[in-house]
């Protein structure tokens, strides 16, 4: 039997005060409180694709929880509870306006900017003589704005401060927040047998504490590398064997697709929508160390309601 996945959610909240859709995840609000649906929505190329991916949301939520607890030692983080597979429950924090993306090699974005002949990203100086997933000396941060629609645009350090988006010293404790996280999640990656390679991270304010809020190294926000023969990969020229959604980006250029101008998305048979949900656990399990227990997907909205049953109740 063909499995559904949750595409969306509209509820209405007794108390609710606004609601957000964003590309992934249905925001509701209750003052000072937001709950978080992971929808199974997956988004490719700043598109979302036309069919939900069964069990993807549950496995973001459990990735980010997971991660997000294992990090409050080092920041304040807005989560504070997770009723159901599907939801996230926490502080409603004032968002900085951009995002601090850090990478500890030169891969994706970083590498096609080097590719191109541009040695400087973000305002960080990039070394000579470097190819493709080679580890810089130290990892370097390349913060981005958010944009709410369109692509997130790359910005300095210099150009954040100029523009007044963040103050100096806010900006201090962001990076070095962003660099012990990154610590964390590398060393927790290793015990895995796998590689950190980049990732970001989005933080906001209550009052004049900062807070470490959405996901964190989840593959929607985040790549990874396999350990296991990356040494023997990079001396032979060979690509690395990666832990992320870059396979569904693939199929889509396969299929004629990467979010330009006239292109039509392609539609997604049964098979690959099967592949991508049995791939996001694999990484859920491959990134945790954990078995992954699949929720009940029969009446998903149903459940949802019922495991909130005593904080949200919905409007008669």
């Amino acid at each position: 039997m063909k499995q559904k996945g949750l595409g969306g959610t509209s509820f209405e909240f007794k108390g609710q005060t606004d609601f957000y859709r964003g590309k992934v995840r249905d925001v509701y609000s209750f003052g000072d409180t937001l709950l978080m649906i992971a929808s199974d929505r997956i988004s490719a190329f700043d598109h979302i694709l036309p069919r939900p991916i069964p069990h993807k949301g549950q496995v973001l939520n459990q990735i980010a929880g997971y991660f997000l607890n294992a990090c409050k030692d080092i920041c304040p983080i807005w989560l504070e509870s997770t009723p159901d597979a599907n939801v996230a429950i926490g502080k409603k924090v004032v968002p900085f306006r951009i995002e601090m993306v850090i990478r500890g090699y030169l891969t994706g974005h970083a590498w096609r900017t080097y590719k191109s002949g541009k040695r400087v990203l973000c305002g960080v100086t990039l070394p000579e003589g470097m190819k493709e997933h080679d580890a810089f000396p130290h990892p370097i941060i390349t913060p981005a704005t958010k944009a709410d629609e369109g692509h997130d645009e790359d910005i300095s350090r210099a150009e954040i401060l100029a523009q007044g988006i963040v103050s100096e010293a806010d900006y201090l404790k962001l990076e070095e927040y962003t660099r012990k996280l990154f610590q964390r999640g590398t060393e927790m990656a290793a015990k895995q047998g796998l590689i950190l390679v980049d990732t970001k991270y989005e933080f906001g304010k209550i009052g004049e504490e900062i807070y470490l809020i959405d996901e964190i190294h989840t593959p929607d926000s985040s790549r990874y590398f396999y350990a296991d023969g990356y040494e023997e990969r990079q001396a032979n020229n060979e690509p690395q064997k990666q832990l992320s959604k870059e396979f569904v980006r693939e199929w889509l250029m396969e299929n004629g697709f990467q979010g330009l101008e006239g292109q039509v998305m392609p539609k997604m048979p049964d098979a690959f929508v099967e592949k991508v949900t049995a791939r996001y656990i694999e990484l859920y399990e491959q990134v945790t160390g954990q078995t992954f227990q699949a929720a009940d997907i029969t009446q998903i909205e149903e459940r949802i309601v019922q495991n909130l049953v005593g904080q949200f109740e919905l409007k008669a």
